[in-house]
């Protein structure tokens, strides 16, 4: 038995909705592409980031409008994202070599404006 082994079991046992039965991260499900399906499918000039996986999620794929809005879902594998995006003909980029659009993060910023904006409508009313 290593020294970290028995961690590991009981962290994995306790189970916190976010591993799968096996005692890694969960994986995409099927209402995740059904989401970017219906996203790329509504918006116009979508382009995929592919984010790699990490120690409490798995791979994700950013979809990025024309416009900067995107949304974000578990994909599995750089290789579903390619294949997803093959599919739909939509360009797949990965975040580690390409970085985010700055196109999304300005989307980011105005929604972040927007929304302190109508807090402080709201406060004054």
């Amino acid at each position: 038995m290593g020294l970290f082994d028995a961690f590991r079991r009981r962290r994995g046992a306790r189970g916190s909705g976010k591993q799968s039965s096996a005692g890694g991260v969960r994986g995409a499900g099927s209402a995740d592409i059904d989401h970017l399906d219906r996203w790329a499918a509504t918006h116009r000039g979508v382009e995929a980031y592919v984010e790699p996986r990490t120690t409490v999620t798995e791979t994700t794929v950013v979809l990025v409008a024309h416009d900067g809005e995107w949304t974000r879902r578990r994909i599995g594998s750089l290789d579903a994202a390619q294949r997803f995006g093959r599919k739909r003909s939509i360009p797949v980029y990965e975040v580690a070599r390409t970085g985010y659009p700055k196109r999304m993060r300005e989307y980011t910023e105005r929604q972040r404006i927007l929304r302190k904006k109508a807090q402080r409508e709201s406060d004054a009313d």
